[in-house]
């Protein structure tokens, strides 16, 4: 089927329980993971219907601040789809109100600015609770600094073919004037050239391999367009190309489209396919030609495979004609999706309404081609007929059953050790690719270490230096000359509040990362995490630098701390716009950042945080949220209105959090001892949070980061996952946040 349903008859007893024991089935959805070497980067859902719900008004703060019964009386009766509408409409009513607005504005700067108000309101629900963004840390390594795209969007920063890799680390001065040299010559197209020209001069030695880690987990495939998870495309990434790239100086460039045209009403999109460009199996066997009808098989083959990427290219992302259409189920034709190969050469997209955005998004993985004779040849079929558990379907197993048209090919692939990526001869571009040998090592976080061993030993190319290898790097003689803090991108790490938790040990297997708690402990706490100022007073009083600290260090504890969703320097506005904030008209310039008009809209609501420093222009480096003073003021007013429930808040009588964390992680393990201490210690023991044990990653991902559904979230707060943008326009992360279903993050806290 080609729409994921929900099994009501699964899940309608588990919302109408006031609280699910342990063993109920468990497994959010795919989101980029806060391990050491992901992203992710996606979104999918289930479509449900809110017939039955009751809407919550947007309006006051009083209005907002929970229903007039119980929770549990509230949605007692009402299947898992209704209950999930309710409390959405509860929690975020506000939010998607004024998101609707923002979609419907025509104007693109305009657009922009009601999608920061909306965030605002987003933010002030407190249902997540900012963390991190990737980068910022200490790092020292023998390559060279912006020699990789480091564009915001999707996932061209994953291909590592252009990488400047020497034999010596590469002093910090040297790193500095790199990035001098590449702020010189963006757009120009010769960066790559001065780097190793500047390399070379300064004593520098050169290589073609690139070795790298860490990767924490296997790809669950190795098929693109079935996956929205990071951890699997940042590994695909390498075996194709998409119709345009981003080069290392951030401008994107043709790759298998040679050239393309937009119609005058931005509905068209024209592209012609680079001719002669061969597709090869895993041993560099020619296998077809790429032609115009690969991207059409492609994006048949993702609607089909529902992997979390289809939500992308409708409605909510590229507006291609049909494509909600066909996955929905509404039509079965595809020749009815606006994708069509013209000829052997010319591939034509067409849109039901114009997306600006449209060819920002075609370095990400719903774009990318497939060969339709290579795929039907494993056991592959399309529309009603595809079917993975089919004994002949073995498309995308393993590195063996996929075809290839990108710089490399996958000549060894270890489970739980390395993956080796030769350059492939027969690639089209290949005198681009600098590195001919890519070896990525899997590192499963039991020493913290192990990354700076590896770099010491020259059996990595780079180190990230996470606390305990910064100390190493110092007594080493390695920090003062080599070292530099890398560069933060636009991926958004989030710790989710769960408002419908219904299962209470992960639901793979029934026992690890079990709850503590008692039925009577389970039941409260959904209460109070429905009540908007409980879930304000723990997100204030999570000290966000000292848990930062765990990993990165003392010095660098705020430098990746992000306060936002949508980072708030991700747009500016391209014109003047005017719009009004609480009533009130407010006029911006052409230029005024995202940050800002969020920052106003928080400020105009009394809500005391601060996302946006005006002056600095960034939303990161500074802890925005926490303030003790502000949590216990909140817990107080959650307190009183919870207690007119007949809740008893108190230190008898304290609400009970579950925070899974990976033990097998000294840093991880750190991190989640600090939040424990922080929330309890300024909470004045009202909150205790119980520290989940899960004995690995594995079972720390099988909690939250890879699972599909809201009711097998197996957490009440969880700070794993996070997003990447797939394009450039901040509805790529606000759309995560859609209701019935759609919303690919929504999951994590438990509904949908």
């Amino acid at each position: 089927m080609k729409k994921k349903l929900l099994s009501l008859l699964l899940v309608s007893a588990m919302a109408v329980s006031v609280a699910a024991c342990g063993n109920e089935p468990s497994t959010p959805g795919t989101d980029a993971s806060t391990e050491p070497s992901s992203q992710q980067q996606s979104s999918e859902g289930t479509e449900s219907s809110a017939e039955n719900s009751e809407s919550a008004e947007a309006g006051s703060e009083e209005e907002q601040q929970g229903p007039a019964t119980t929770i549990a009386e509230a949605i007692g009766g009402m299947d898992y789809n209704a209950a999930s509408a309710y409390l959405y409409d509860l929690n975020l009513g506000e939010f998607w109100d004024l998101y609707q607005e923002a979609l419907a504005e025509e104007n693109v700067s305009t657009k922009y600015a009601k999608e920061a108000i909306a965030e605002a309101k987003l933010l002030e629900a407190g249902i997540m609770l900012p963390t991190t963004s990737r980068g910022g840390n200490y790092a020292i390594s023998n390559i060279a600094t912006r020699s990789i795209n480091s564009t915001l969007w999707g996932n061209d920063s994953d291909r590592l073919y252009s990488a400047i890799i020497c034999e010596e680390p590469i002093l910090a001065s040297d790193q500095d004037a790199l990035k001098a040299i590449w702020g010189e010559s963006i757009g120009t197209g010769t960066y790559q050239e001065k780097a190793r020209a500047y390399l070379t001069e300064h004593g520098y030695t050169l290589k073609d391999t690139y070795n790298y880690g860490a990767y924490t987990s296997d790809a669950a495939t190795w098929d693109v367009l079935a996956t929205s998870k990071q951890a699997d495309s940042e590994k695909i990434i390498h075996t194709y190309d998409g119709l345009l790239e981003y080069d290392c100086e951030n401008v994107q460039q043709p790759a298998l489209a040679e050239s393309y045209e937009v119609s005058e009403d931005g509905l068209t999109w024209t592209f012609h396919i680079r001719e002669g460009v061969k597709w090869v199996d895993s041993q560099g066997r020619e296998l077809a030609d790429v032609c115009a009808d690969d991207w059409v098989a492609g994006m048949q083959h993702m609607m089909d495979a529902m992997g979390g990427l289809e939500y992308l290219v409708g409605a909510d992302g590229a507006h291609i004609v049909n494509a909600d259409a066909y996955i929905d189920g509404t039509i079965t034709d595809f020749s009815e999706v606006g994708v069509k190969a013209v000829d052997e050469h010319t591939l034509v997209y067409t849109l039901d309404s114009p997306a600006p955005y449209f060819d920002t998004m075609l370095g990400y993985g719903c774009f990318a081609p497939m060969s339709r004779s290579y795929y039907e040849s494993q056991g592959g079929k399309f529309g009603e007929d595809y079917d993975t558990e089919a004994a002949s379907y073995v498309y995308g197993k393993d590195p063996d059953h996929i075809a290839y048209c990108g710089p490399y090919l996958v000549t060894n692939f270890t489970a739980g050790s390395t993956i080796v990526y030769q350059a492939n001869e027969s690639y089209w571009n290949k005198d681009k690719v600098n590195i001919k040998t890519l070896t990525w090592k899997f590192n499963d976080g039991n020493d913290a270490l192990k990354q700076y061993n590896g770099f010491m030993a020259r059996e990595l190319d780079g180190c990230g230096l996470n606390a305990s290898a910064l100390v190493q790097a110092k007594e080493d003689n390695m920090f003062d000359e080599y070292h530099y803090v890398s560069a933060t991108d636009a991926t958004s790490y989030m710790a989710f509040l769960n408002v419908n938790r219904a299962a209470f040990a992960n639901t793979n297997d029934g026992s690890s990362a079990a709850s503590p708690q008692s039925e009577e402990d389970a039941a409260r706490t959904r209460e109070a995490m429905n009540n908007l100022h409980f879930r304000r007073a723990l997100c204030f009083s999570v000290d966000r630098g000292a848990q930062n600290a765990q990993q990165v260090g003392e010095e660098l504890k705020l430098n990746s701390l992000r306060n936002s969703y949508v980072p708030g320097s991700f747009v500016t506005l391209a014109e003047e716009v005017t719009v009004e904030i609480n009533g009130v008209s407010k006029t911006y310039p052409a230029g005024t950042f995202y940050g800002q008009i969020m920052q106003d809209q928080i400020d105009a609501d009394g809500f005391p945080v601060k996302v946006w420093d005006a002056t600095e222009l960034t939303g990161d480096g500074f802890d925005g949220w926490y303030n003790p003073d502000n949590a216990v003021a909140e817990l107080n007013s959650a307190i009183e209105e919870l207690g007119a429930l007949g809740i008893v808040i108190d230190e008898q009588n304290p609400v009970y959090v579950d925070l899974p964390y990976p033990s097998n992680s000294e840093s991880y393990t750190n991190k989640a001892q600090v939040l424990k201490q922080s929330v309890e210690a300024v909470l004045g023991g009202k909150v205790i949070v119980n520290l989940t044990e899960c004995v690995d990653f594995d079972q720390w991902e099988d909690a939250g980061y890879g699972t599909s559904y809201g009711y097998e979230a197996n957490y009440d707060l969880y700070d794993l996952s996070g997003w990447g943008p797939d394009y450039g326009d901040p509805q790529t992360y606000l759309n995560t946040f859609a209701p019935e279903g759609a919303g690919y993050m929504v999951k994590c806290i438990g509904i949908y």
